[in-house]
């Protein structure tokens, strides 16, 4: 082998030199002398040549003789000299530069009534050709420049140079380094200073101001031609009442009843501070970052919750009824390189690497989260295809606030694969295929205000792991006039000891989705359906209840339907109905501390509405849901009650966003929503005509809180951003 190795290795050797030689020959040789106006030898100038068709550029610095060369590729070169000097060719002599040599001189100089000729082109270099060119050079002096003209700057807040521009050597040109900085004069188109209203081209403004270009967002560099900072800042303060079914729990905050049920309503504030620090490198919009580094510090200060029940807002009814919480978190913090190009129109593949948002499908249905993993995404066939490879390592979170807790670690792992695919079948609409895994493994834990989440306080409750797989197709866009987003999802996997069915069961569910809006002038006509199958026999070893992982659905009404917003308990246990910002009746103990549950009753939405966009600032959204359970032996087996009946109930809601500016910069949002109880909702929190005989008619009571009734929720939210 060793004889083998000296072989090939000697073949390598011969072959390198055999091509080093061939491209010797191939090139030719470009030399001469550089001179000042008394034909003295001048060394440390720098001659530029530049090939005239590949834009490729080579340099040589003379020596103490004034000697330059260059070894080029065969090709017409352009030939000059760098700054503070300026190369000085004899246009009588352009023939002995070459056959084809061209002199290229600048305008008249009045003073000396000559031009200055500073370029030599057309220099035609063939294979093992010597071509020795002398010329002279003169050295520029620096001037003062011109006088500024009335706002000849960069509009916006542009920063101070990333690049010092060459030094002024002409009076009526200069070479501009940072080209992001050239700028425009401010032009007042109408002349009246903007005083009834109307425009200021090419404003300079103040380092406040999110409205023009500055170079805190991103729009001038910092360092050199292609660093960027992006400072940016999220203020959200949300207001809410609500009325929701409320146990009085183990110790009443009224000590003279002792009804089942307590006072429904409360009232919460949330106020939370977002600051962004971003950093990268790039240099045009149409190409990828190459790369980035960005962290969000977020502080909730503060959560206020007052709840007007005891074991609401802690397990200790000592706490009382309310609480003021504070919280700190990163809900950004990563980093990102881009790996390759993978052609020349800039399709690319990057990796990303820490805490990161991301959303696995179009609608948030199955994996909606900021949380630390790791991302290697990107896309090919012009951006028309694009995929994401994602692994999370899931951070525990904070209970009141929902923000990641840095103390510890979850032992959950979240996988995801996507790809997506625009203009299928038709143009204007993008398909996408999903895979996702939760590897949910057993663990206790007990969320910030002290009950149990992991194992669900539920049934036969001890540690158990869920493995959890999910395939699924989705699509959104248009086709023709029809805007359409679909979804389908199958799970599938085991739960090694769901406590609901008290045994090992395999998970076999589905979800279903679709939505079709037509827009006519200022209005969108929408319908939707909604389909999560629920588990027709608790016991057995198949749970067919669909579950997500951490799914922010924006579907039937989002945040302002009163099912998709608030969460209901399932009073008399430890266990959601549904919770807040899903649509699925899980039975789980929380959806960001606790574990995906599939022997759950599933959903069926039916869902009408209308976006009005009544100016280009305010925007009305209505929407009616119809609710229904697809099964409710899950339910009964854990109440102990038999024939829950299938209706939920009706969401109506209303939703009002304003953008006083037209711009982001300022949103406030508010929404209202209605809910009336259906005949399965009353079943589960009783109702006078079936669960109040006349023995214990004073349970029902017109004094007693009655959940029943119709539920609602009003929020206003104020979102300000810089």
């Amino acid at each position: 082998m060793s004889y083998l190795f000296r072989f090939l290795l000697l073949l390598g050797l011969v072959f390198i030199n055999a091509n080093a030689i061939s491209a010797q020959r191939e090139n030719g040789r470009l030399s001469g002398t550089v001179t000042d106006s008394a034909e003295k030898p001048l060394s440390r100038v720098t001659v530029i040549a530049v090939n005239q068709v590949t834009t490729s550029r080579e340099t040589d610095v003379t020596d103490e003789n004034g000697k330059y060369s260059f070894r080029l590729p065969s090709g017409a070169y352009r030939l000059t000299v760098e700054q503070p000097f300026a190369a000085r060719f004899d246009r009588g002599k352009a023939a002995e530069y070459g056959k084809f040599a061209n002199v290229i001189c600048g305008e008249l100089n009045t003073e000396t009534k000559t031009r200055d000729c500073e370029i030599l082109e057309n220099i035609l270099i063939s294979a093992e050709a010597e071509i020795k060119i002398d010329f002279q050079v003169a050295e520029l002096k620096t001037i003062s420049p011109p006088a500024e003209g009335n706002g000849d700057y960069p509009t916006g807040f542009a920063g101070a140079d990333s690049v010092k521009s060459a030094p002024q050597m002409f009076g009526d040109r200069r070479e501009v380094r940072d080209r992001w900085r050239i700028g425009f004069p401010e032009y007042d188109r109408y002349g009246d200073k903007a005083a009834r209203g109307r425009d200021i081209p090419f404003k300079r403004n103040r380092w406040f101001d999110p409205y023009n270009q500055s170079v805190l967002k991103g729009d001038y560099p910092i360092i050199k031609n292609d660093i960027f900072f992006i400072l940016s800042g999220v203020s959200t303060s949300t207001t809410e009442i609500r009325r929701t079914p409320a146990p009085t729990n183990v110790s009443t905050a009224d000590p003279n009843t002792n009804n089942f049920f307590g006072r429904p309503e409360s009232f919460s504030f949330n106020q939370l501070l977002q600051v962004s620090f971003e950093m990268f490198k790039g240099d045009s919009a149409f190409r990828p970052r190459d790369w980035a580094i960005k962290i969000s510090p977020t502080f909730s200060l503060p959560n206020y919750l007052n709840a007007r029940e005891n074991g609401i807002v802690n397990i200790d009814p000592r706490r009382g009824t309310n609480r003021t919480d504070t919280h700190i978190s990163l809900e950004e913090a990563f980093g990102e390189v881009k790996l390759f190009d993978v052609n020349e129109n800039y399709d690319f593949v990057s990796v990303r690497a820490g805490i990161q948002p991301f959303v696995s499908d179009f609608r948030g249905f199955i994996y909606s989260d900021n949380n630390l993993g790791a991302r290697i995404f990107g896309g090919f066939s012009n951006n028309k295809s694009q995929f994401n490879l994602a692994f999370f390592r899931q951070l525990e979170k904070d209970t009141n606030s929902a923000l990641n807790s840095l103390k510890e670690l979850r032992n959950q792992n979240v996988y995801i694969l996507n790809y997506f695919r625009q203009d299928f079948l038709v143009k204007g609409y993008t398909i996408q295929a999903s895979a996702l895994f939760n590897d949910d493994r057993a663990d206790i834990h007990y969320d910030t205000n002290g009950f149990l989440v992991r194992p669900t306080l539920i049934g036969s409750v001890r540690p158990h792991s869920v493995k959890a797989g999910y395939v699924g197709i989705n699509g959104d866009g248009h086709i023709g006039i029809l805007n359409l987003t679909n979804s389908y999802y199958y799970a599938f996997g085991e739960d090694d000891f769901n406590p609901i069915a008290g045994r090992r069961t395999r998970i076999s569910a589905h979800m279903g989705a679709v939505e079709a809006s037509i827009d006519r002038d200022y209005l969108r006509f929408k319908a939707s359906i909604f389909f999560a199958s629920g588990d027709d026999d608790p016991t057995d070893d198949v749970a067919k209840g669909f579950d997500a992982i951490f799914d922010d659905p924006n579907f039937v009404g989002g945040q302002f339907s009163y099912w998709s917003r608030q969460g209901v308990r399932l009073v008399s246990t430890d266990v959601g109905l549904v919770h807040p910002n899903s649509l699925l009746p899980s039975l789980r103990s929380s959806k960001t501390e606790g574990q995906a549950n599939f022997v759950n009753p599933g959903i069926q939405i039916f869902n009408a509405g209308v976006d009005v966009e009544v100016t280009p600032a305010l925007k009305a959204i209505f929407n009616v849901n119809y609710l229904r359970f697809d099964r409710t032996e899950p339910l009964e087996y854990i109440l102990f009650q038999p024939r829950v009946r299938k209706e939920i109930g009706y969401d109506v809601s209303l939703g009002v966003t304003y953008r006083p500016l037209l711009i982001n910069n300022i949103q406030f949002t508010a929404g209202a929503a209605y809910f009336q109880p259906g005949r399965g909702f009353r079943d589960i929190f009783t109702d006078r005509t079936r669960n109040c005989p006349p023995q214990v008619a004073n349970f029902c009571g017109p004094d007693v809180p009655n959940p029943t009734k119709p539920q609602y929720q009003l929020f206003a939210q104020l979102k300000l951003i810089y």
